[in-house]
C-alpha cells in the first residue's frame, strides 16, 4: 500500500468491495484517498437472489477489467458481513476470504446495513431494513451522523414499528423498508442495497490507517433452515 510521508496513514487505497447479503450481487473497484471519500471506479450489480455463486467472481473480474486493473493491483478487500440469508451471505464472505488469502490482502468485514446507511444519510434518525424472508426484516437504526443506535436485529415489520417508535427516526432505507413501507410508515430513500462506495465508506478509517481487520464472521442472526436428522429413516422392511 502507498503510504504518505509520516508513515502512519495510507495515502491511496485501491479496494475491492463485495456484498452478497441481499438479493443484489455486488462487486466494485473503489479508490479511497486520504480525504476519506470513496470513489467508485467501476461496479457490477445484478439483483438476483439465486445467482450469487454464479455471478460474483465474474462481476469482480469485469469491474477490474473496466478500469484496466488486475487483482494484483488491489490493496485491500471490503466485504459485507450481513445480516443476510445463510446461502447468499456465505458466497461473498468465502470469496472475500479466498481472494484475501491468495493475494495476501487484508479483508475488512462491515455490517451490510451500515453500508446502506452510509449512502442514505438522513437529517435525523434513519431506519435501514433489508428482506429477511419469512415476512421479517433485518434492521438497524442510525443517528444523523450515521452512527448505529439500534440493532442489527431481525423482526416482523409490525413489531419493528413499536421498537423504533421512541427513537428519533424520520426516514427509512433498504429493500425491506420499501417492501413494507405501508407498515413502517416512513418516507423511504431510494437506496435499496449496499453499494461498493458505501461498503468502503464504513471501513475508510481502518483502511487508511492500515489497521488490522476484525474477524471475518458472518452475521446470520438466525439459525439455518436445514437441521441434522435425529435418526436414520428405514428405507426397506426388515
Amino acid at each position: 500500500m502507498d503510504r504518505i510521508d509520516d508513515g502512519r496513514n495510507l495515502a491511496t487505497v485501491l479496494v475491492l468491495a463485495i456484498d452478497t447479503a441481499t438479493p443484489a450481487v455486488t462487486a466494485g473497484v473503489v479508490q479511497l484517498e486520504s480525504d476519506g471519500i470513496p470513489r467508485t471506479l467501476a461496479q457490477r450489480v445484478t439483483v438476483n437472489a439465486k445467482a450469487h455463486g454464479e455471478l460474483l467472481v465474474p462481476h469482480v473480474m469485469d469491474a477490474l477489467h473496466e478500469v484496466g486493473r488486475t487483482l494484483a493491483n488491489l490493496n485491500a478487500i471490503v466485504c459485507g458481513s450481513g445480516p443476510g440469508p445463510f446461502t447468499g451471505l456465505r458466497v461473498g464472505m468465502v470469496t472475500a476470504a479466498a481472494f484475501g488469502h491468495a493475494l495476501g490482502l487484508p479483508v475488512y468485514p462491515v455490517v451490510s446495513l451500515d453500508a446502506i446507511a452510509a449512502d442514505a444519510r438522513a437529517e435525523a434518525g434513519l431506519l435501514v431494513a433489508t428482506d429477511a424472508r419469512r415476512r421479517e426484516v433485518y434492521w438497524a437504526t442510525y443517528d444523523a451522523a450515521g452512527h448505529r443506535t439500534g440493532g442489527p436485529g431481525v423482526r416482523r415489520p409490525a413489531e419493528l414499528v413499536s421498537t423504533v417508535s421512541d427513537m428519533d427516526v424520520t426516514t427509512a432505507a433498504g429493500e425491506g423498508a420499501e417492501s413494507y413501507a405501508d407498515v413502517v410508515g416512513l418516507p423511504v430513500s431510494s437506496v435499496r442495497y449496499p453499494s461498493p462506495s458505501g461498503l468502503v465508506a464504513v471501513a475508510a478509517g481502518a483502511l487508511l490507517a492500515g489497521a488490522e481487520p476484525g474477524p471475518l464472521t458472518p452475521l446470520y442472526l438466525r439459525r439455518p433452515d436445514a437441521v441434522e436428522p435425529v435418526g436414520r429413516k428405514r428405507v426397506s422392511q426388515p
